[in-house]
């Protein structure tokens, strides 16, 4: 069995931000929802702003999530 990875077309390629995130949140014997995506932070942010924005970005899409313990995050450059 061999693998075939397909190279997007220039048309397919959809605009990213700089940088890539991943945050795991969890209400411990509940819930726990682990999500990621890109975007480009503001000119001056630092990455506890860019923490602090994604979080409550993901608290209004889902307040369950507001007081939940963040378990992991993530925030890199996103270029190879």
């Amino acid at each position: 069995m061999s693998a075939r990875t397909e190279q997007p077309t220039e048309t397919a390629i959809q605009p990213q931000g700089s940088h890539h995130w991943v945050m795991t949140l969890e209400i411990p014997g509940r819930l726990t929802s682990t999500q990621s995506s890109t975007f480009t932070p503001p000119q001056g942010w630092t990455r506890r702003d860019a923490f602090a924005a994604i979080r409550d970005e993901l608290a209004r899409d889902n307040p369950d999530l507001a007081r939940a313990n963040v378990t992991f995050f993530a925030l890199e450059p996103n270029q190879l």
